[in-house]
């Protein structure tokens, strides 16, 4: 069977998929592709962990300008055949997984946003609160509104103005999208600690180090722009409304602080949720340390180099970025 020809690292949030993509860009010859909606905006930096090592589509989009799982599946299309031509393996990195999706499946050709009808439905939710509107899109999408939180305005809106629009569910539509293009053989590979507390507290330490390098003064040059609102997704990015509303006087910081840890916790959740769907080759279980304690998938758990690795006997090793046996198991499966 031929090497794959594309490498995908997914995971939730805080899981550590970016220090291992780098280690596999440099093993491997390869160039990143980030797969974050929230990367893709400038001035979005500290907030959305934005890497030092070089990516592809990061900033490249301002944050009033709203960006879609459409454009972006285009915008990797091209970045991947570039680095292709340059005889380079393309590897995708990110936690964003309808960007994933739309990537390796395909979209359905769904109706673009009628500002008239999102202006409606705003509205509506303004006067009787989004868990409201959650209720009302159960009555219309069961399917969809089984996938959101009460409180997840812009895709339960998203929802109600399509059904409007359409008169079909949005869960129909990207259902009836699956198998739009031929999916290219990628290896999909899924990093995500071994226990959700590990994830939990990985989640906290990196906000707290946010905090430190400057995440307030970051989101208070956003609010002085004075062309942003929170509508825009950019603005709603988790974190970046948490403490949108301190700067605004909604919140005590203390109260943001939490409700953005507590958001991220909940991003993860559900980024676990897609994960566990998702047709993976395998997971690299993590433990406190950062290294692999498991993995799970027949492709991993037959891979010779990984055969004797610390983890098959109880044991963690080091950083997966810093695992050579890891590295070269995954190597091993790209045909390197």
């Amino acid at each position: 069977m031929a090497a794959p020809a594309l490498l995908c690292i997914m995971g939730p949030t805080a899981a550590g998929k970016t220090d291992l993509a780098i280690a596999l860009a440099q093993r491997l010859d390869g160039e990143l592709v980030s797969v974050d909606s929230a990367l893709v905006y400038r001035g979005l930096d500290i907030g959305a962990a934005r890497p030092e090592y070089p990516h592809h589509l990061v900033a490249i989009r301002e944050p009033n300008e709203p960006y879609s799982a459409a454009q972006f599946a285009e915008d990797a299309r091209q970045t991947v055949a570039a680095i292709r031509e340059r005889q380079r393996i393309p590897i995708l990195v990110g936690g964003s997984q309808l960007y994933f999706k739309a990537f390796l499946d395909g979209l359905a050709d769904i109706p673009a946003s009628d500002p008239d009808i999102r202006r409606e439905i705003e509205q509506r939710a303004g006067q009787l609160g989004w868990p409201a509107l959650h209720r009302q899109l159960q009555a219309v999408d069961p399917v969809l509104a089984a996938r959101l939180h009460p409180n997840h305005s812009q895709r339960i809106g998203r929802g109600l103005e399509v059904w409007q629009m359409t008169g079909k569910p949005l869960s129909q539509w990207q259902a009836e999208g699956n198998g739009a293009q031929a999916r290219e053989r990628a290896l999909a590979l899924v990093v995500c600690p071994a226990d959700r507390g590990v994830l939990h507290r990985r989640i906290a330490r990196r906000f707290e180090l946010m905090l430190e390098q400057g995440f307030v003064d970051e989101v208070q040059r956003l609010r002085q722009r004075g062309d942003l609102t929170t509508d825009l997704p950019a603005v709603r990015a988790v974190g970046y409304r948490q403490l949108w509303s301190f700067l605004e006087g909604d919140l005590p910081f203390a109260e943001a602080r939490d409700a953005a840890i507590a958001a991220t916790r909940q991003l993860a959740k559900r980024q676990l949720t897609w994960l566990r769907s998702w047709p993976a080759d395998g997971w690299l279980l993590t433990g406190e340390a950062g290294g692999l304690v498991a993995t799970q998938g027949d492709l991993l758990g037959d891979l010779e180099p990984l055969r004797g690795h610390p983890c098959r006997r109880g044991e963690e090793g080091g950083q997966l970025s810093d695992d050579g046996v890891v590295l070269d198991a995954i190597a091993a499966c790209m045909g390197n």
